[in-house]
């Protein structure tokens, strides 16, 4: 052993070349902070006793030997080689600094063949409209500049926004468990309340498993601009076709939840198509059921990657309880008084046959779509023309009668192009 010692000795001396830091400090402690890359000098160590143990140090130290001094050691950054240096934090950023200001001209100038190019989007005069604030809860009444206007810009379906009994649910988990989660759902973010609230939609839409989505659903990987415009997708045949040429389906049931079928249960039950024959089920919570987060369904492999891949789910805290809390109450109203749905379904029929002789708009819109959606009868030759008097009929409105409306509009980075009109969101609570 006199003579291994002797040889780890040897290398305590090795010096690393330009830099004259040493790659090992000390036999014990390793590597130095700033990785080394050289050939370490075959040192002349006296004879070992030949052995089990000595034979084995002294292949680990020709093979350490070895991929030191193999090119693929060298680290190659951008297709630059970075050869017998220190590859400290600063010493690469002095390199490539180096590099990228090369004023050589040639070809190999790195920054030679750049093109400067947009990253945004020019902002446009209709980019810089800024909607009215509301100053009050957005029920079928709120307030605008100290006014009170009727609300048609709401998806509070079922007027549950400021239900007494969602109000109340709220306060107890707000007392129980505070405002937030302080965590993501797939790390410690998890609380019991999240649990029961996949339970209890589950158990609305008669499903065996589903995973709640802990922030705003985002809109659906597929344009769905039918219910944007007040259509209603026709999923039975969807789901034929599906059959037929074997494609997945994924159904955002945002804006039909607690609206459509005859128990709210959504397009599926409006249809008449089991939801085990839809791939994957999405729906945003902050419609009909006036809270916030979403949910999705689909076959246990589905559900167990989405838990593990989906980025809400990993990295945005969890869903505030209370939120978790009002959705389960919502759903129990929802249930508990099935005549929302009929005195929603009386206010679509009765706004509706009051625009029918709107001069100059013409309704398109699904007759038991919530959203009555409006278009121009006769376009002006422009969409921007088209969108710019929807806008002056907006304002008007709101001004002159105190009724305030959605109206569309375009942005440059829109993948499916929704039709020039104006949106009236109908709830329960309209009178």
């Amino acid at each position: 052993m006199a003579g291994l010692a002797q040889w780890f000795k040897s290398l305590r001396d090795v010096q690393t070349g330009p830099t004259g830091r040493p790659l090992l400090t000390d036999c014990n402690s390793g590597l130095t902070s700033s990785i080394n890359w050289v050939q370490i000098p075959s040192p002349d160590p006296p004879p070992l006793p030949v052995g089990a143990f000595e034979t084995m140090v002294k292949s680990v130290s020709d093979w350490v030997t070895l991929a030191f001094d193999r090119p693929s050691a060298r680290a190659i950054v951008f297709g630059v080689p970075i050869k017998d240096m220190d590859i400290t934090g600063n010493s690469l950023n002095s390199h490539l600094e180096d590099v990228f200001s090369s004023k050589s001209g040639t070809d190999d100038n790195l920054l030679g063949h750049t093109k400067d190019i947009t990253l945004i989007p020019s902002i446009t005069e209709e980019m810089k409209y800024e909607p009215p604030v509301l100053e009050s809860a957005a029920g079928p009444h709120t307030v605008i500049n100290g006014k009170d206007v009727v609300n048609f810009t709401s998806a509070d379906y079922l007027g549950l926004l400021g239900h007494d009994k969602l109000q109340e649910s709220c306060t107890k988990a707000l007392e129980k468990y505070g405002v937030g989660s302080c965590g993501p759902r797939g790390f410690y973010g998890t609380i019991d309340v999240h649990l029961d609230c996949e339970a209890r939609i589950a158990s609305f839409l008669e499903l065996l498993i589903l995973y709640f989505i802990p922030m705003d659903f985002p809109q659906c990987l597929v344009p769905f601009q039918h219910f944007n415009s007040g259509q209603i997708a026709p999923l039975d045949e969807i789901v034929k076709l599906r059959e037929k040429y074997r494609f997945r389906v994924i159904l955002d049931e945002s804006n039909s939840i607690g609206v459509l079928g005859s128990s709210g249960r959504g397009l599926t039950e409006h249809c008449k198509v089991p939801i085990e024959n839809v791939d994957i089920v999405t729906a945003a919570m902050g419609h009909a059921l006036a809270t916030e987060g979403g949910f999705c369904t689909g076959s246990a492999r589905v559900i167990d990657h989405q838990r593990l891949s989906s980025s809400g789910y990993v990295f945005s805290a969890s869903l505030p309880p209370y939120l978790a809390s009002a959705a389960i109450t919502a759903i129990d109203v929802l249930e508990g008084n099935p005549n929302l749905i009929t005195k929603l379904k009386e206010n679509i029929a009765t706004l509706r046959k009051g625009l029918l002789d709107v001069q100059g708009l013409e309704i398109v819109s699904d007759p038991e779509s919530p959203i009555v959606f409006l278009t121009l009868k006769k376009s002006t030759g422009s969409i921007k023309g088209d969108l710019q008097v929807l806008q002056d009929i907006g304002d008007y409105l709101l001004k002159e009668h105190s009724i305030f409306v959605a109206t569309s509009k375009r942005s440059t980075v829109d993948k499916c192009k929704l039709p020039a009109g104006i949106r009236l969101y109908v709830s329960a609570a309209h009178t």
